[in-house]
């Protein structure tokens, strides 16, 4: 869909809605749950403004209630039983308060102020963290908006604001790597590029979704300080966010952006990081208007100075600003981040070819650079993105939203650095590299709600689009780097490096349709999600030297869902998917008998079955699946190009999180994955493991608030990676490894501001070890690092 054809229709949509006075009965479906939760799903269901105390709730449970009622009559089920009642405010809404002695309501008494006014909600209002505050109670399930962990059919996590600073994390691909088991990153915090392996697929940081809208951030990274919540979906998920714009199929990565909160904030942290890098960042939130209803939240943040390994320098810069206004049925947001990285001698990806075949590399000191200290590598992001909903009834939101992003990642260094002797001799060429993004994303849909005799439906369907333009370019190179791995050469910069002038090389764009329903029944203990998704890949590739296009791609898949969610027991779930993933088809080569053949959108697969209980405040899962995903293969004795490949993916994930006893918190588990290509071009592949994928994965990080001594936590973590080889014919395996990091903080107060003291060391007995990438790539870890901040409260 072009750009303005995504503008008009969002703004067709907005100007069709309508302001609609709900006074009678309403269609209500609240489950049973904690007391301030069901009343603030009554404020969202209804409209109506419901004001209650915060110490009134704590620890009382609400009933589930459903029918045709008034705001009042659905008030008193809630409120059975609970020693309190409603009565109507003067402003049209209602306010929470005890019973009298008697049992009758204070009618008409005066009441003490309370704490919380639970406002009618949107999709953008954020599921609230578990005990412990580490991970939220739910995240967003693309066109199925925010779902609870409970109700998903899924494998969810998401992670919070505060274990992101709590943890020291810089990336988001850092913070994920170092809690969840079924996630991996190559590159990391010693390379200028991430990349995700989730479920053991490759998931590029390109294939992230901000605010619900894919392809809006950092092409290969993104910082973290602007970040409330990071969402990770694992699996296949082509109908609920559409096809990924890289192809990723192993999950989802939904970062969620800050907004203001009702109380007015201004935060500075300042950090230090081993060598000598310094961090600085504040967070400002304000909201003001009548009831609070505008917001504005400033993050800025500076990274500069030396990291823990030999000549790497960095310099980051990163701004946001998010706008927001919250209405009774109308609510909008604006975001606009800046990200800027400028990072020295950090290409540090080492290819392994056939001169080292079945040479197992030793990795050396964590703080051996390889690559040259003239190298650099500049990439960023600017993303500006708006959203809007409105209420039609409570029972029917329409929402629009747009954004666009630019990206860039230009620089100069020794190239592809390849291993070329098993004396750990590597071979570069120096020359420079441009990869540019521009994108633009888009959305517009509708939310529903209504009741089928004993049958509760949720409904959705969104029309969504991404149009992307891709430019890359790298200049001829001015000479042979040659070094060690194990005695690293510093040689001069070789004169004539030119630099680099990206060109348009493809232009892709991505339409779909997406519908959904969440049928509950049998008492909101059966839900049942039936979805499917239309979606359209064209691509135009371009000679990137006489701009005339090369080749097209049109094809469209249709892809379904069905998700199951069983209550059988208080506390406990049970649940099962399948779906799909979407990538684009192949074109078949000149050397087949088919050439120039267009394949549809390859399907991966998708089964999983899995429970979930909770524990007053700690939970945990168990889930089985398996993934196929297919690939082009041309066979020897035919010639005929064929989408007959395939690598399948089986495997067990446990997850723990929350509050397993006061002042004791973990979060993590584990992953086994049996992995194989079933399919492959030539036999000997057949049942290989593919590159870099491990049978087993581990995560797990603990804090304990120590007793005595009030506001001070000690913390640690631990991070396995099983063994995984780096070539496809399983030649060379590199060995596994475990990563510990410890650390404490120290929450008090100076001069009657608040303030929090942290300390950890990462990678605390400085363990070598290797990560695997794509492409035959190694990756050397990190050494010990020391990490220190405080955060002031002003």
């Amino acid at each position: 869909m072009p750009k303005t054809s995504i503008a008009a229709a969002a703004a067709a949509l907005l100007l069709a809605a309508v302001a609609h006075a709900q006074t009678g009965p309403l269609s209500i479906d609240i489950p049973a749950q904690p007391l301030d939760k069901a009343l603030g799903a009554l404020a969202r269901q209804s409209g109506a403004r419901i004001v209650f105390s915060t110490g009134l709730t704590e620890s009382k449970a609400a009933p589930g209630v459903h029918g045709s009622l008034t705001v009042q009559q659905a008030l008193q089920q809630l409120l059975a039983g609970s020693g309190l009642s409603a009565r109507p405010a003067a402003d049209g809404g209602y306010t929470v308060a005890p019973q009298d002695q008697g049992g009758a309501a204070l009618e008409g008494a005066s009441l003490p102020a309370v704490s919380v006014a639970a406002e009618a909600e949107s999709s953008a209002d954020l599921p609230q963290p578990y005990a412990g505050g580490q991970v939220a109670r739910g995240g967003r399930l693309g066109l199925l908006g925010n779902v609870d962990v409970m109700d998903a059919p899924f494998n969810i996590t998401s992670y919070t604001a505060r274990t992101i600073e709590d943890q020291q994390a810089r990336n988001v691909a850092d913070l994920l790597g170092r809690n969840d088991p079924s996630v991996r990153v190559t590159g990391g915090e010693g390379s200028d590029t991430d990349t995700l392996r989730i479920r053991g697929f490759d998931v590029a940081m390109e294939d992230s979704t901000f605010n619900g809208l894919p392809g809006l951030l950092s092409f290969y990274r993104s910082k973290v300080e602007f970040i409330e919540r990071i969402e990770v979906l694992k699996g296949p998920n082509a109908m609920l966010n559409g096809m990924a714009p890289g192809g990723g199929v192993g999950g989802a990565v939904n970062v969620v952006s800050k907004r203001a909160g009702d109380q007015p904030m201004t935060r500075l942290t300042a950090g230090y990081l081993a060598d000598s890098r310094a961090d600085l960042h504040a967070d400002i939130g304000r909201r003001f208007g009548v009831d609070n209803a505008w917001g504005v939240r400033v993050n800025g943040a500076l990274r500069r100075g030396e990291s823990s390994r030999d000549d790497q320098k960095q310099s980051h810069d990163l701004g946001s600003v998010a706008l927001d206004y919250r209405g009774q049925q109308l609510r909008a947001s604006i975001d606009y981040v800046y990200q800027s990285m400028r990072d020295h001698a950090s290409r540090t990806t080492l290819t392994v070819g056939s001169a080292t075949a079945g040479w197992t590399p030793r990795a050396p000191s964590g703080d051996t650079n390889f690559t040259q200290p003239w190298a650099v590598v500049r990439s960023g992001n600017r993303t500006l993105v708006g959203r809007v909903e409105y209420d039609i009834t409570p029972d029917l939101t329409v929402h629009a939203a747009l954004g666009r992003s630019k990206g860039w990642f230009d620089g100069k260094g020794s190239g592809n650095i390849a291993l070329t002797s098993v004396s750990g001799d590597i071979r570069g060429a120096a020359g420079g590299s441009a990869f540019h993004l521009d994108t633009t994303s888009g959305e517009i849909g509708i939310t529903g709600r209504f009741t089928t005799g004993p049958i509760r439906h949720q409904w959705s369907a969104a029309l969504s689009a991404l149009e992307r333009d891709m430019a890359y370019g790298f200049s001829s190179s001015a000479g042979a780097v040659v070094s060690n791995i194990y005695a690293p050469v510093h040689v001069p910069e070789p004169a004539g490096i030119q630099p680099a002038v990206a060109r348009l090389s493809s232009r892709s764009r991505l339409p779909s349709f997406g519908i959904a329903d969440t049928l509950s029944f049998a008492q909101d203990r059966v839900r049942l999600t039936l979805g499917v998704r239309r979606q359209t890949v064209r691509t135009d590739s371009f000679d990137t030297s006489t701009g005339a296009v090369s080749s097209r791609y049109d094809e469209s898949a249709t892809s379904p869902f069905v998700g199951l969610v069983v209550r059988p027991w208080e506390g406990g779930a049970v649940y099962a998917n399948v779906i799909q993933g979407l990538a684009q088809g192949d074109t078949a080569p000149d050397t087949a008998v088919n050439a120039g053949e267009v394949f549809p959108p390859y399907k991966t697969k998708q089964y999983e079955l899995g429970i979930k209980h909770e524990w007053n405040g700690f939970g945990g899962s168990a889930s089985v699946f398996q993934i196929a995903k297919p690939s082009g293969l041309l066979d020897a004795t035919t010639l005929r190009y064929e989408a007959s490949g395939e690598q399948r993916h089986r495997g067990i994930e446990l997850n723990v999180f929350g509050e397993l006893a006061r002042g004791l918190r973990l979060l993590g588990g584990a992953t086994w994955i049996d992995a194989r290509m079933t399919q492959a071009a030539s036999a000997s592949l057949v049942g290989k493991r593919p590159v870099g994928v491990p049978r087993f994965t581990a995560n797990l990080s603990g804090e304990w608030d120590v007793p005595g001594l009030p506001g001070f936590t000690l913390t640690g973590g631990l991070t396995h990676t099983g063994s995984s080889y780096v070539d496809a014919a399983n030649a060379t395996l590199i060995p596994g490894w475990t990563r510990t990091d410890l650390g404490a903080r120290w929450t008090t107060r100076v001069a009657d501001r608040a303030i929090t003291f942290r300390a950890s060391l990462e990678n605390a007995f400085n363990k070598r070890y290797w990560s695997v990438g794509t492409w035959n790539a190694l990756l050397l870890g990190m050494p010990r690092t020391l990490a220190l901040s405080a955060t002031v409260d002003f």
